[in-house]
């Protein structure tokens, strides 16, 4: 029987109510499909953030890389800096784990009514892949003469060939095995001066090392609207760390509500952990509460499945998801439904036997 380990960091906010669920639906598929899970716990986040000055240890890569996968909560609560968080765990663990393919998945579940109207399952499925190491998010930058009337700060973009022609690679190898076989770019080469249209030639390339696959390409600002317009035009959307960070939050909403939207943090080689966490965040204003849709954090778990080469365990997961989505009783009150998170998640268990 094939064994797991697990790195479980169920972090702040909601995390720790969402990622029980997602732990109980992978334990509840694992015997029957011939393997066991090991989940250690790791309690990095903003509370060991305040009692030690530091969000992770030290020595963080170290404990964890030798696991099979990552499996994060959320990251923030009130009191850290966003940037302290952030900069403190997530970013480092996708950066220093080379987790450069962030995958978010955006489809209209059944069961699940999108806020598009006269939208139905078959017109939202589609995956954005957002590079996750470079690009606008560099640490490249800083402020001179704080407080004056002459304050000023910069923040520099990072673009390689390397980092670029890899998640474009990705993209239209992702785009291979689905039925559409298309790839968009999101770019913005009318305004953004160097690296866009460096983006833009990069794309050009990859378009001639991956014949067979259709194409298009978008300015960032019309494409959000095509999202909302024509969520069918889509089948694999390749951005930049900016803009697939802002199309990834824009698609679940088109299709239903963050609250189900998963995440996967990817090192392709499989040499470090891949790392798989719901998109939704800390939510600290719903914290506590026992209100917050598990489904996000239990597809990403499915997502980690079917990575770790348990497909059938993933799909039954998320057959077991749109059962539960199919009656007000067991959807969240994000999705118009009157169940809490327990309700939720335990209508998935029950789907699955």
């Amino acid at each position: 029987m094939k064994n797991y380990r697990i790195a479980t960091i169920p972090g702040d906010g909601i995390g720790p109510e969402v990622i029980p669920a997602g732990q109980a639906a992978v334990d509840k598929v694992a015997q029957r499909h011939g393997f066991k899970v090991e989940w250690d716990v790791f309690d990095w986040s903003c509370q060991r953030y305040a009692e030690t000055g530091l969000m992770m240890p030290q020595d963080a890569i170290e404990q964890i890389k030798g696991h099979d996968a990552i499996y994060l909560g959320a990251v923030g609560w009130p009191g850290v800096p966003d940037h302290v968080s952030l900069w403190g765990l997530l970013i480092p663990l996708r950066r220093e784990l080379d987790q450069f393919a962030n995958i978010r998945p955006v489809r209209l579940l059944k069961g699940i009514t999108s806020p598009l109207a006269g939208r139905g399952p078959a017109d939202i499925d589609f995956i954005v892949v957002r590079e996750n190491v470079e690009g606008e998010y560099s640490e490249i930058g800083g402020r001179i003469f704080s407080g004056t009337d002459r304050e000023m700060a910069t923040q520099e973009a990072v673009f390689t060939r390397h980092g670029t022609d890899r998640i474009m690679d990705y993209a239209f190898e992702l785009a291979k095995t689905r039925k559409r076989k298309h790839v968009t770019s999101a770019t913005k080469s009318n305004g953004i001066v160097h690296t866009m249209p460096f983006w833009d030639e990069r794309f050009e390339a990859a378009k001639t090392r991956h014949p067979g696959i259709d194409t298009a390409q978008f300015h960032i600002d019309i494409l959000t609207a095509h999202f909302v317009l024509h969520p069918d035009w889509f089948d694999v959307v390749v951005g930049s760390n900016l803009f697939g960070d802002i199309l990834s939050d824009l698609g679940p909403a088109v299709a239903g509500s963050i609250g189900i939207a998963p995440s996967a943090n990817i090192n392709p080689t499989g040499d470090l952990p891949s790392m798989f966490e719901p998109v939704h965040g800390s939510a600290p204003d719903i914290a506590g509460q026992g209100i917050a849709n598990p489904i996000a954090a239990i597809w990403s778990a499915a997502m980690m499945l079917e990575y770790l080469g348990e497909a059938d365990a993933a799909a039954e997961i998320e057959t077991a998801m749109e059962a539960a989505l199919s009656t007000d009783a067991t959807r969240t009150k994000d999705l118009g439904g009157t169940a809490d998170t327990k309700t939720c998640a335990e209508a998935v268990l029950s789907a699955l036997g």
